[in-house]
């Protein structure tokens, strides 16, 4: 965490900042830099966009139902001990990064971050608890959640704060949430950043009841333009030129060709004309495929000069799944 003392603002200090971490990012070798905001306001300024966004929900599970997809009865759910079933658990967690994009590789190590339980990090809730999901012996899923009690007028009205859930189909999905549902003495579930496109909400009786809330989360910048346009495969193929605008890394400023497909693709200087007309920030908010080129450009972000170019990027850069950021770093 680092920030400007509100005695020497306006000095720069935050923009020699930025200045010393691309240019360090580009010596590494490294196309892309990433981050979470606390403001989001600072780095569009230097050419970050918002390339995922989360969902955070309190669901009024008194009000609310759940139509479970056939096979749920089928999944078996067991109570564990978090840390023992840690491996089990992370390697259901490993199978989905390919499936999302945003996702991060966990080096080892890093998965006992999930399961560290500090009293003080509690604000009164239960211990961490876990429950996993099982088939035919195997590991399909697993939740991690809290339990914080209270009790009003009416009775019981406990909350269930859920730290994670992952599952590797519809059924064992549906079970896990049908479980959080019904746990004892409580009326809510709370969920923070969560996928916008994640299967409960289409699942529920009630959206409404929901209260979902969707926020912004990682934020891309593309530090070498060609490099991380070549780096990613596209949905459908594409063959485009892009007038790219980067004042802060004008290393980028120009003319690229992007021609690519689901199996790969090249970005290259070009002299050739321009079909598209981009800033880096807008580039760098399509590149997960959350955010399409076809909306940046209704908002006047992304100018059109070739006619069907704009919707033929659009495509390409879009994906079937929201990418999502599971956790801060």
């Amino acid at each position: 965490m680092v920030g400007v003392a509100a005695t020497h603002r306006r000095r720069g200090v935050l923009t020699s900042l930025m200045r010393r971490q691309l240019d360090d990012v580009r010596s590494w070798g490294e196309p892309l830099a990433v981050l979470t905001a606390s403001e989001p306001a600072i780095y569009g300024r230097f050419g970050y966009g918002a390339a995922t966004f989360h969902v955070n929900a309190e669901i009024d599970t008194s009000r609310t139902g759940l139509s479970v997809p056939p096979g749920t009865d089928g999944v078996r759910l067991r109570y564990a001990a978090p840390a023992e079933v840690l491996d089990a658990c992370e390697s259901v967690y490993a199978r989905l990064v390919p499936g999302r994009p945003g996702m991060l590789t966990r080096r080892p190590g890093w998965e006992r971050l999930e399961v560290l339980d500090p009293e003080s990090g509690r604000d009164g809730a239960s211990p961490l608890q876990c429950v996993v999901a099982e088939r035919d012996g195997e590991t399909v899923g697993y939740t991690r959640f809290r339990v914080k009690p209270d009790w009003g007028p009416g009775g019981p009205d406990g909350s269930v704060l859920v730290s994670a859930l992952a599952a590797l189909d519809p059924a064992a999905d549906a079970a896990l949430w049908r479980f959080l549902f019904g746990v004892d003495l409580t009326s809510t579930v709370v969920v923070r950043g969560r996928p916008v496109d994640e299967a409960w909400q289409y699942l529920v009786s009630d959206i409404r009841r929901c209260r979902p809330e969707v926020r912004d989360s990682l934020y891309v910048r593309l530090v070498e333009v060609g490099a991380a346009l070549g780096a990613r495969t596209y949905r459908a193929p594409v063959d485009v030129v892009f007038e790219v605008e980067d004042a802060f890394c004008p290393w980028n400023a120009g003319r690229w060709r992007l021609s690519g497909d689901a199996k790969g693709a090249s970005c290259e200087r070009t002299e050739d004309a321009a079909d598209l007309a981009v800033s880096v920030r807008e580039l760098g908010a399509a590149y997960l495929g959350g955010v399409s080129l076809t909306a940046l450009a209704a908002a006047g972000r992304v100018r059109e000069l070739r006619r069907g170019a704009l919707a033929e990027a659009s495509l390409a850069f879009g994906s079937d799944v929201a990418p999502w950021l599971p956790h801060g770093f």
